[in-house]
């Protein structure tokens, strides 16, 4: 097999989600074994979003155990605004996390195939500014619905308030720099050290 080699803020989040998830878990006392877990990879829900629009933004991964789903932001030390006390996310990091956490909520397998019926009953709970939940036979109504059924079926708890946690992995090099000791309140944060695992600034991602 041949070897992959990454470079940055992605190929770190990858790195981790493949070989380092079980981290995740255990800040959260989470039992489920990693091998029991579904993770998706910088899922997608549109980008530049504009007023009115439905669009959300791209979480750097989730990581859905038996107990829990895990919303990912990831940062690396290699920022302008980084300082080693506090970092945080920015408004429209943070706005995508509150409305997938309401899609997951509102959602049910009864809508399966009828997203226009989803729509229909839960559109006067959407409540977030200028944004509009996602119309039918959209392309982000199809990656919501398979996403969200995914989730649902690999989630044993059903998706509440309860078991959806809010995490910033923050990738650090020791030999350079600390990682910050706050964020937002919503968010654990989760110090990533890589400098022992990078040969020359890449990490060997296979």
């Amino acid at each position: 097999m041949s070897t992959i080699l990454g470079y940055g803020e992605d190929a770190l989040t990858l790195w981790t989600l493949r070989q380092h998830a079980s981290k995740i878990l255990d800040e959260f006392q989470d039992r489920t074994p990693i091998s029991n877990c579904l993770i998706f990879y910088r899922p997608s829900f549109g980008r530049h979003g504009k007023a009115n629009s439905s669009v959300f933004g791209e979480f750097d991964g989730i990581l859905v155990s038996r107990e829990k789903i895990f919303l990912i932001e990831s940062k690396w030390d290699n920022l302008t605004e980084f300082s080693n006390s506090e970092f945080l996310l920015r408004e429209e990091q943070t706005l995508r996390h509150k409305i997938f956490s309401w899609y997951l909520t509102h959602w049910s397998k009864n809508y399966l195939n009828n997203w226009q019926t989803f729509v229909n009953e839960n559109q006067n709970d959407f409540k977030f500014g200028n944004k509009t939940i996602a119309p039918e036979d959209s392309l982000l109504a199809r990656n919501l619905e398979l996403i969200l059924n995914k989730i649902q079926e690999n989630c044993e708890s059903y998706p509440s308030e309860n078991n959806i946690r809010n995490v910033l992995l923050f990738f650090y090099n020791a030999e350079k720099s600390k990682p910050p000791t706050k964020t937002n309140d919503a968010f654990k944060l989760i110090p990533i050290e890589y400098n022992r695992e990078i040969k020359g600034n890449f990490v060997t991602l296979s």
